[in-house]
């Protein structure tokens, strides 16, 4: 199994209710106690903001900011070896690239991002502005278990395709690239077809059908050769037997250009694309049926937390680095036993880990390498 990314340093500054913060978490098992309200989730989200530039809460990063403040900072530093980022990263929007698999086992880095009411998000890695959102995914890969991780299985594809994409991005070379390629010709056309008779969509549909069929390829391969770390991840979480397969967005009994060519005129009267990788799902299935329909909610975070699971697992060893896994008061998410069982798993992955709960005594007979407790908008090393 490939070394784990540790983060061993994080600041913060007003970032929600905590009005400043420092934590040196261990490599391995970390522990955030504190009441209901006092921030143990705004750490995590702290957390996640250096390593995807945005909260696993909210889309709208400047919710994050501390009232009557003006802007969040948050700033950490980060060894092993996802740290070693790539020699040229690209810019713009997208799901990521890969590029950090055979990094140096000992790379350190910094990573700062501010959030200011007016101007937005500025993100730094060791003092270098980056040009994209995705570059910090490089050096701080990061996977979250939180109270809504059932959205996983009860929502609609846009929380799977990303859940896919995260690890698309780390494995498959030029994907980051291609995706911004195939959003650009994507706007390009929806603009031609809002336009109604007077547009034009024709000349964007070759190249939107070329990396649309690519950007599938991608994503099938993934899904394929993650099976096995999902078959293991269901096992050890005691979850229920689903299958996960892939759908296109597109019917698969034509290309997609000539998809596009037959749906040209519906799409002009709805004014954007059908068919295409933007649309693509991860589905979910128990004897056939989708497993929102048939299993609990209890069932669906059991097996949010297998999707978390797998990924971390199949990205570990096929990129070469190993995710850092939050959980969010695991134990009021889920039973005694499945809560023993995911603690269990991380442990014998040997994931850098940050655990929140309500009592010290909320992981069972299992001592974390280290504690801290979160009251009154500070944070203290027990």
């Amino acid at each position: 199994m490939a070394p784990p990314v540790s983060l061993t340093e994080l600041r913060l500054h007003h970032l929600r209710c905590l009005s400043a913060a420092e934590l040196l978490p261990h490599p391995r098992l970390n522990l955030i106690t504190g009441p209901n309200g006092a921030g143990k989730t705004t750490v995590l989200e702290a957390i996640y903001l250096l390593g995807r530039g945005r909260s696993f809460r909210t889309r709208h990063t400047e919710q994050l900011i501390r009232r009557e403040t003006e802007e969040l900072w948050v700033a950490g530093r980060v060894a092993g070896p996802a740290a070693e980022r790539p020699a040229a990263a690209a810019s713009g929007d997208g799901p990521g690239e890969a590029g950090a698999a055979g990094a140096a086992e000992h790379a350190r880095h910094t990573v700062d991002l501010r959030c200011d009411r007016r101007d937005g998000i500025e993100a730094r890695i060791d003092a270098r502005p980056v040009g994209s959102l995705t570059e910090l995914s490089e050096v701080l890969p990061v996977q979250v278990i939180d109270p809504g991780i059932h959205r996983l299985i009860e929502e609609g594809p846009v929380r799977r395709r990303r859940w896919l994409d995260w690890a698309v991005f780390h494995v498959e070379p030029g994907f980051l690239h291609q995706w911004q390629s195939y959003m650009r010709a994507l706007r390009q056309r929806n603009a031609a077809l809002r336009i109604g008779s007077h547009g034009n969509p024709m000349p964007w549909e070759p190249e939107l059908a070329r990396l649309g069929e690519a950007l599938t390829t991608a994503r099938v391969r993934v899904l394929e050769a993650l099976q096995p770390y999902w078959s293991q991840a269901l096992d050890e979480l005691q979850a229920v037997p689903a299958t996960i397969t892939f759908q296109p967005g597109w019917p698969t009994d034509l290309p997609l250009a000539e998809q596009l060519a037959r749906q040209r005129d519906r799409d002009r009267q709805r004014g954007h694309t059908g068919p295409g990788p933007h649309r693509c799902d991860v589905i979910l299935r128990l004897e056939g049926r989708p497993v929102r329909e048939v299993i609990s909610r209890g069932q669906q975070k059991v097996l949010g937390a297998a999707m978390t699971l797998a990924l971390a697992r199949y990205v570990a060893v096929v990129a070469g680095h190993l995710p850092l896994l939050l959980l969010d008061d695991p134990a009021a998410e889920l039973d005694a036993l499945h809560t023993e069982r995911l603690l269990s798993a991380i442990g014998a992955l040997g994931a850098q880990c940050i655990v929140t709960a309500l009592q010290p005594d909320s992981l069972g007979a299992r001592v974390p390498d280290r504690a801290f407790h979160v009251e009154h908008g500070g944070v203290k090393t027990l």
